[in-house]
């Protein structure tokens, strides 16, 4: 599906003139950041849209992909028939889900007309199983009945509180919700907030906390995130300004569920620490703490394991 996005942006600036993509990028950036929570679409028009799409869906991408399958590990043996993507835009938490999962129904919801129709175009062929309806974010919100999975990426900071508030309370309907922010303080508390409210709905949190007890951070001194490596085209490096061939995407999330699952016993939340001889990784435990874990090559199979592993993936505990 990543190349499929890919081949999908690859003309879409095409006649659109630097300038504007520009400052439409620069923006969208503000808005991205959270910085400006408002009660319209942030995605004005068909500039904003493309600007927006080449310079956030690879990134928006590979940051929920990386979450559902952080949760897709804990229900190996479910997948959805039916997902609504809220606030989902052009599509990109649409394409990560068709790429975790085959053979589900997706809906995208958003209140820019200009960006389901882009995200249409996009993913006509690609995601063809999908409907973009426009939609108020917001109060008054609700997704129907039995809907199996809901996402919600990049959009609760966009909202004004009681908009958040109901956006969540819609998505705690469905039997599984995984919501997606910026890797960033503010990010995170969104995220807080949110669990928080899954919670008290009555669903159980499956990733990437190893429980469902008060967060052990304690806010203002940290904040739990985790990173995406993206990789990126001619077109990405144009509107972005980069000259690297990747960046790292650096995102909060949480996963709730009614399903039967549970969570992994403890998750790395740093990236380790390589050092002669040993692997240092800072977990988060099943027993509501933070705790740093120190593996040796004295201790063989564990070590190569502990170097094998990544920042965000599951630790099995002793």
């Amino acid at each position: 599906m990543h190349e499929e996005l890919r081949a999908a942006l690859a003309g879409l600036l095409d006649g659109l003139p630097p300038k504007q993509a520009a400052q439409a990028v620069d923006r969208l950036i503000t808005n991205y950041r959270g910085n400006t929570p408002t009660d319209a679409p942030v995605l004005r028009d068909r500039a904003d849209v493309a600007a927006y799409a080449a310079y956030r869906m690879p990134a928006t991408f590979e940051a929920v992909r990386a979450a559902l399958t952080a949760f897709a590990a804990q229900v190996p043996d479910w997948s959805p028939a039916t997902h609504v993507d809220i606030g989902g835009g052009t599509g990109a938490a649409t394409w990560a889900t068709a790429a975790t999962w085959e053979g589900h129904h997706s809906t995208v919801l958003d209140w820019a007309q200009p960006a389901l129709d882009l995200g249409r175009e996009l993913a006509a062929k690609a995601v063809p199983d999908s409907t973009w309806k426009r939609q108020t974010i917001g109060e008054g919100l609700t997704v129907p009945d039995g809907t199996d999975l809901v996402t919600v990426s990049y959009v609760l900071g966009e909202l004004r509180p009681e908009d958040r508030r109901a956006v969540v309370a819609a998505a705690a309907a469905a039997r599984a919700v995984v919501l997606i922010e910026p890797g960033t303080p503010d990010g995170y508390l969104r995220i807080r907030e949110a669990r928080t409210q899954l919670i008290e709905a009555g669903l159980r949190i499956v990733a990437p906390c190893p429980h469902g007890d008060t967060c052990p951070i304690v806010p203002g001194e940290d904040w739990c995130h985790f990173s995406a490596r993206v990789s990126r085209s001619s077109l990405h490096r144009q509107v972005k300004g980069g000259s690297l061939p990747y960046e790292d995407e650096k995102f909060s999330y949480v996963a709730a569920t009614t399903l039967d699952a549970t969570p992994v016993p403890a998750r790395v939340v740093r990236k380790p620490q390589l050092r002669k001889g040993q692997v240092l990784l800072d977990l988060c435990t099943a027993h509501e703490s933070l705790q740093r874990t120190t593996v040796t090559k004295r201790q063989g199979t564990h070590y190569r394991t502990a170097r094998d592993t990544s920042w965000g993936d599951p630790w099995p505990q002793d």
